[in-house]
């Protein structure tokens, strides 16, 4: 039996006016209540009735692409690049401009469903994820649920520096290799003679730390070194990357390497390092990952794996317009590339 807006409404526990209110965006609503309705909407899977369900049928110009944070320079240069693919669409197709709308989700999973579930009420053309996902069953059931329902709606789909959802049959995913870029990054740090080294880890319940620090160990192991002693997780940011060197190095003083999980990471290791009189890399190598803009002109020079984010970016764009063909098997792997740069180096004797 199809759902009415009643039926939102009773499931949501407010009035049917207030349901409206939500869903039409023209009336500001509470955001607990806001996220009440959404739920209540996609649990239902509610259709608008009536002469807006014409509208509906068809997709909209509308493009949409999830973020976990917007202030970061790995999301912002895949989004803006993604945007000007997007943008480009009008001529060299000769059809409407696309609107394309960036939604921090914050790393919030409920705001990442939240996101998802509007753009399918508004019957988005594309829908592109970037970034690490949550490792969560439940979760990643819910976000799979809900990209079905867009691509059988007619969205299209991709999925940017994340990997693909399990059983994943509607996305095209474009996949960074993770492992395989921490695992040459590290290879470094070791035949440069470094035995000592400590990781700064991302949050670990995403799949992006956990694949670097997978390629991390490896290396490590091959080399016989013990590497989960020295391993702090915390946030992508400087101040993870500070108080875990600070952590790293009352456990172990006589650390000569430190390997940060992104490049923002690696300045807070930096800082740390220097606040405490040590230099980079006279007295501790350091390594990030990502080769954000800065990475080049700090001093010294970060070493790095670089992405192609902007490539991949604008590959995600074409991608999510049909302007680009969909890579073999649904899935590419876009690889990383070692730079070697003036923040690593042979350990004092």
């Amino acid at each position: 039996m199809t759902a009415t807006l009643a039926d939102v409404a009773a499931r949501a526990r407010v009035s049917p006016a207030t349901v409206s209110r939500v869903l039409n965006g023209n009336y500001p609503v509470a955001a607990a209540t806001r996220e009440r309705v959404l739920r209540a909407v996609d649990e239902l899977d509610y259709v608008l009735n009536g002469p807006a369900s014409s509208l509906a049928a068809a997709t909209s110009d509308l493009v949409g692409i999830l973020v976990n944070d917007i202030a970061d320079p790995f999301f912002g240069i895949i989004a803006g690049a993604a945007q000007g693919a997007i943008g480009e669409e009008r001529g060299e197709r000769g059809g409407r401009e696309k609107l394309s709308v960036i939604c921090n989700t914050g790393g919030s999973p409920e705001r990442e469903l939240t996101y998802l579930t509007l753009l399918q009420r508004q019957r988005a053309a594309a829908v592109i994820v970037t970034g690490g996902a949550l490792e969560d069953p439940e979760h990643q059931a819910a976000v799979g649920a809900k990209l079905a329902r867009l691509a059988d709606a007619g969205t299209r789909i991709v999925l940017c520096g994340r990997p693909p959802l399990p059983g994943d049959s509607v996305a095209a995913t474009l996949a960074f290799d993770n492992r395989g870029g921490a695992r040459r990054l590290a290879e470094h740090v070791v035949g440069l003679g470094h035995r000592r080294i400590g990781y700064v880890a991302g949050p670990p319940e995403r799949t992006t730390t956990r694949h670097r620090l997978e390629g991390h160990t490896a290396a490590l192991e091959a080399a016989g070194i013990e590497a989960g002693r020295l391993v702090v997780h915390g946030s992508y940011d400087r101040r993870s990357g500070y108080d875990a060197t600070v952590e790293l190095l009352r456990h172990e003083p006589g650390l000569t390497a430190i390997v940060a999980a992104n490049d923002t990471v690696a300045l807070g290791v930096c800082a740390a390092l220097r606040d405490r009189g040590r230099s980079v890399p006279d007295d501790v190598s350091v390594a990030g990952f990502g080769d954000l803009p800065f990475s080049a002109d700090a001093v010294p020079g970060l070493t790095t794996v670089r992405l192609p984010l902007y490539a991949a970016g604008v590959r995600a764009g074409r991608l999510a317009l049909g302007l680009a063909p969909v890579p073999p098997g649904g899935m590419a792997t876009v690889q990383g590339e070692l730079m070697v740069r003036a923040s690593t180096a042979v350990p004092r004797a």
